[in-house]
């Protein structure tokens, strides 16, 4: 039996606006294009992924369970547009601060693996012929270290990235996409290429 392609997302900036750290469900709000670009993913049989670390539980800012509130929030946007996400993961955890119960150093927080590795293990996903796609240059690098193909948007933090910090890149995205519905275009694209 193949193993399945999944895109790996990133959630704030990405397919949400980027609005810090969301401490009500109120405020999160899709970015435009983000559930025509996670529809075509479902309409290709791509499985759609979530990745966010939420380092806002560890500093106090909300609840744990505020998350899970947040995440529900955009299953349901996204259905209203006729898309889905197929797995929502994410990291509480802190390094550096926080509670005892949340200051550690995981294996979930980006850029460690535990994430993909979850989700692989649940869907069974081929990791090495799947995608990550985020809005920050910490994404790419984190694609291509678990051994997949990068893509950074342009929305989110992306263009400042982009614009104020690319002559210093050590790693480069594999392509960089104006939002979540370029990224796929070219995700599919590129995984016909291969068929």
């Amino acid at each position: 039996m193949t193993k399945k392609i999944a895109v790996f997302l990133d959630r704030d900036g990405t397919i949400n606006k980027e609005g810090g750290y969301i401490n009500h469900e109120s405020r999160l709000e899709l970015m435009p294009n983000s559930s025509k670009g996670i529809k075509l993913f479902n309409e290709n049989n791509i499985l759609t992924v979530v990745c966010t670390n939420q380092a806002g539980v560890a500093r106090g800012y909300f609840k744990e369970n505020l998350i899970q509130v947040v995440n529900q929030r955009l299953q349901n946007l996204l259905k209203k547009e006729g898309a889905y996400l197929d797995d929502i993961n994410y990291c509480p955890h802190h390094p550096t601060v926080g509670s005892p119960d949340y200051q550690k150093d995981c294996n979930c927080r980006k850029p460690k693996p535990g994430m993909i590795e979850k989700s692989a293990k649940k869907l069974d996903i081929d990791i090495k012929k799947s995608y990550v796609v985020g809005d920050k240059m910490s994404d790419v690098i984190w694609g291509h270290k678990m051994g997949t193909k990068s893509v950074m948007v342009m929305t989110g933090y992306g263009r400042g990235e982009y614009e104020y910090h690319r002559e210093s890149w050590h790693d480069k995205p594999d392509y960089i996409a104006q939002d979540l519905l370029g990224a796929a275009k070219w995700i599919i694209k590129d995984i016909k290429k291969t068929l």
